[in-house]
């Protein structure tokens, strides 16, 4: 059987070549039938992005001494046990031995107290203006030996002594002698005219 693709090609016309009515079709809806509308559109989550762990400084912050000298306790007893035993100063090492020989065995207020008059001293303009002058100072402690503190054992007493002079120096704790100067024993009151502003354990506190 032969066929004549000329003669097909000639009878057809374009308009009927599939059988579709051209001008029938809405040219406008087959355009739209290429854009899908937003709702229609799948939405592809966008792929995460690894993230790098965060290295931590291995660098510890600086600690400020100050503050931490300053942390707020309920009791005295909680102030001096705080701290370390490690007298790191010559003002530290001056003050343990004042109080050491002067208010071993008093209460820890006590201890304070006479911590707080060799410090307030040095404030006051009248004596030497540093913790060791305060205490070496001549004619004012009787356990000053030529100039010089004695050796201590360092035991318990003096590691309490210690304690005390560095809540003292951190004004961890509010004495009971404030602005007091001078203390003496009861039996015995300072040479100068003085206020009497605490009595603790064996001693007398005056400004």
């Amino acid at each position: 059987m032969t066929f004549s693709l000329a003669g097909l090609l000639g009878n057809s016309a374009p308009g009927h070549a599939t059988g579709i009515d051209r001008p029938a079709v809405n040219l406008t809806a087959l355009a739209n039938l290429n854009v899908l509308s937003p709702q229609n559109v799948p939405q592809i989550a966008p792929a995460a992005t690894p993230v790098a762990p965060v290295e931590q400084n291995s660098v510890e912050p600086a600690v400020d001494t100050a503050k931490s000298e300053a942390e707020e306790f309920d009791t005295l007893a909680q102030a001096v046990a705080a701290q370390d035993s490690a007298a790191a100063s010559d003002a530290l090492q001056c003050l343990a031995g004042a109080i050491y020989f002067e208010s071993k065995g008093e209460p820890l207020t006590g201890q304070l107290a006479v911590a707080e008059v060799i410090i307030n001293r040095a404030k006051s303009g009248r004596f030497p203006a540093d913790v060791c002058g305060v205490v070496k100072q001549r004619g004012q402690f009787s356990f000053v030996r030529g100039g010089e503190i004695p050796s201590i054992n360092a035991g318990t007493a003096y590691r309490t002594a210690i304690a005390v002079a560095k809540v003292a120096l951190a004004s961890a704790w509010n004495s009971p002698a404030d602005k007091a100067l001078y203390f003496n024993t009861p039996d015995r009151r300072p040479s100068v005219r003085a206020v009497k502003v605490a009595s603790i354990g064996n001693h007398v506190f005056y400004r």
